[in-house]
């Protein structure tokens, strides 16, 4: 473990620092983050833990293991601790008007 990661987990890890990390997540078929398209629906932070609650764009998602590592990655990059990311579909995603412009819908 680096300096700079030892640094980061002395301070106390807050929600920002979660969407900060989200936000570097592309979806690899939209290009979008993951944060700006919606798809994280609960960020719950305890010290440096962090539980996620996302979604998929759609439940037969191809790239939906994909995701959720890349996910628990940039979270424990940012220096969380053992992310624990939950999936639901319950809502189901719908895009955002500002989204549907994005991708020409």
């Amino acid at each position: 473990m680096d300096l700079k990661h030892t640094q980061r987990r002395a301070t106390t890890m807050n929600k920002d620092d979660a969407i900060t990390a989200l936000k570097t997540v592309t979806d690899p078929e939209l290009g979008i983050d993951v944060w700006t398209l919606g798809l994280i629906y609960d960020i719950t932070i305890k010290k440096d833990s962090v539980h996620v609650d996302m979604t998929f764009t759609t439940p037969l998602c191809p790239y939906g293991p994909q995701l959720l590592e890349l996910v628990r990655m940039a979270l424990e990059q940012k220096g969380f601790s053992d992310p624990h990311v939950n999936v639901t579909f319950n809502p189901p995603w719908k895009p955002s008007e500002e989204i549907k412009e994005m991708l020409g819908m």
